[in-house]
């Protein structure tokens, strides 16, 4: 089981853009290596077979899997972890609990609830928002330090701009697809 002390310092993130390539990406990451699940567009069915695929495939490979969903959802389907906003990880489980942050309101939330660790984003320009604003690595390291937990750097994240921004955490959707 990961904890905040085993926490991986990669993570591959799953979109419908990156779905294609998912597979392939798997077998690239390092064991110890994170995948987080989301794959919102595709309906329940689809979503848990699709899980269940590539969840096969991370767990042979020594990749942490966590779920985009309740604490329910990911005991039913066997995931590692939930990753979702500070207040849909409450009350805390079993599982590790990767919150999403935005803003200081949003670390303060993720603090308050005592969550494993929290994806601060976005650090870069990302194509999932297209033209909206990016931190930047000033901010980006201005805000982790209010953290209480470690901060995993998301949003046009690389191998190369994580080298770029000196931090020990990061996740891609791209960057590792």
């Amino acid at each position: 089981m990961v904890t905040r002390q085993t926490l991986p310092h990669l993570w591959l993130i799953s979109d419908a853009r990156n779905d294609a390539g998912l597979e392939a990406a798997l077998k690239r990451l390092p064991r110890g290596s994170g995948f987080i699940y989301r794959h919102y567009h595709l309906e329940p069915a689809e979503r848990i077979a699709r899980f269940r695929t590539l969840a096969r495939i991370a767990r042979a490979r020594g990749i942490a899997t966590v779920l985009a969903d309740s604490a329910l959802t990911a005991t039913e389907w066997g995931a590692g972890g939930i990753y979702g906003a500070p207040r849909a990880l409450w009350p805390r489980r079993r599982h590790l609990r990767l919150a999403t942050a935005h803003s200081l309101r949003e670390i303060g939330e993720a603090n308050l609830l005592g969550v494993d660790a929290m994806l601060l984003s976005p650090v870069f320009p990302t194509r999932s928002h297209p033209g909206g604003p990016s931190l930047g690595p000033l901010r980006f390291r201005l805000l982790a330090t209010r953290s209480r937990v470690p901060v995993i750097a998301l949003g046009g994240m690389s191998k190369h701009k994580a080298k770029r921004l000196e931090w020990p955490h990061w996740a891609a959707i791209d960057g590792l697809s």
